[in-house]
């Protein structure tokens, strides 16, 4: 496993990406640090969270995970050969992109991290009520004063992304350098067909979120287990008309292959060209056992050409 070098960027990523949004929520104390410590372990250097894991909590403020996080690599001494993503915009306390609202919350979260530079620093999501440009200044105010190294958007349209693309260049503003959009097997208009054609223009790319449909695609809720009937973002991707072909497909290549179906599900994503690094989170050793092995997994053209014929019917957004 070698690590990829990102475009306009001297960041080296590893193929897993690991998921913040379980770290001091599902994952917390010796149990959360013990996934951390494996994936490190492992070779794993790409961490992304943001501000606003774990705010739906009940009794949480959010900024649990980078807190997590923070005391995680202060007690392993890990910074310097880690790359820490983080995001700003859906926080509650601090919400949308204006200059004020990003400055604020970069300081909020370089405390909770206990660093002094985030690698990564994601507009979470769009805010159309923002002028793109003060937006992008705010963020090349953080690259200046050495607070963030990178930014990079997440959740745009293709068309917004293009345009704040265009106008970092045009301004000599921030460039955002990545972009993090949904894609999985039961999601894949979003990037496929929309996204694509701004990342090639730009080479930008792209870092999947849900790419396991919510766990979905890992194969724990085939057979109609009762579990299936919990949360709308199951059912969601359940009730898709492909999915079931997609799970028989993604078993089938598991086993042919040896590896989880979760693995499977990760390598697929990572087969798009534009896709370097893939996201997915854990809450146990165990379920990061089930991941780590797609890092050495290649899909043959016969198995991808298998799972997308599964996938036939691009998901709907």
């Amino acid at each position: 496993m070698t690590l990829t070098p990102l475009a306009n960027t001297d960041l080296h990523v590893h193929p897993l990406c690991l998921g913040g949004n379980v770290f001091g929520w599902t994952a917390a104390g010796e149990e959360g640090a013990a996934v951390l410590d494996r994936y490190a372990a492992a070779g794993g250097n790409f961490i992304d969270t943001a501000d606003v894991y774990s705010a739906w909590v009940p009794g949480n403020a959010g900024g649990e995970s980078e807190a997590f996080i923070g005391r995680w690599l202060a007690q392993r001494g890990r910074r310097d050969d880690l790359i820490i993503a983080t995001k700003v915009g859906l926080l509650e306390s601090r919400p949308g992109l204006s200059r004020a609202n990003i400055i604020a919350a970069c300081d909020d979260s370089l405390r909770r991290l206990g660093v002094d530079t985030i690698d990564l620093y994601y507009a979470h999501r769009d805010d159309e009520a923002t002028p793109i440009e003060e937006t992008l200044a705010a963020f090349q105010a953080l690259i200046d004063a050495g607070k963030i190294r990178y930014a990079a958007a997440s959740n745009y349209s293709a068309p917004r992304l293009r345009r704040a693309l265009e106008l970092g260049a045009q301004a000599g503003l921030a460039r955002f350098v990545a972009v993090e959009p949904e894609y999985s097997l039961l999601h894949r208009a979003d990037l496929e067909d929309e996204l694509a054609p701004v990342c090639r223009d730009f080479d930008l790319p792209a870092f999947p979120y849900w790419a396991l449909a919510s766990g979905l695609l890992t194969g724990k809720y085939r057979g109609g287990d009762a579990d299936t009937k919990r949360g709308e973002s199951v059912e969601r991707y359940a009730a898709q008309p492909e999915a079931d072909a997609v799970i028989a497909a993604l078993a089938e290549v598991a086993e042919a292959r040896e590896v989880s179906m979760a693995a499977a599900a990760l390598a697929w994503c990572r087969a798009n060209p534009l896709v370097p690094s893939v996201i997915a989170s854990a809450r146990t050793t165990a379920q990061l056992d089930q991941l780590l092995p797609f890092v050495e997994l290649e899909l043959t053209r016969e198995e991808k050409a298998k799972l997308d014929a599964a996938a036939s019917t691009k998901a709907a957004k």
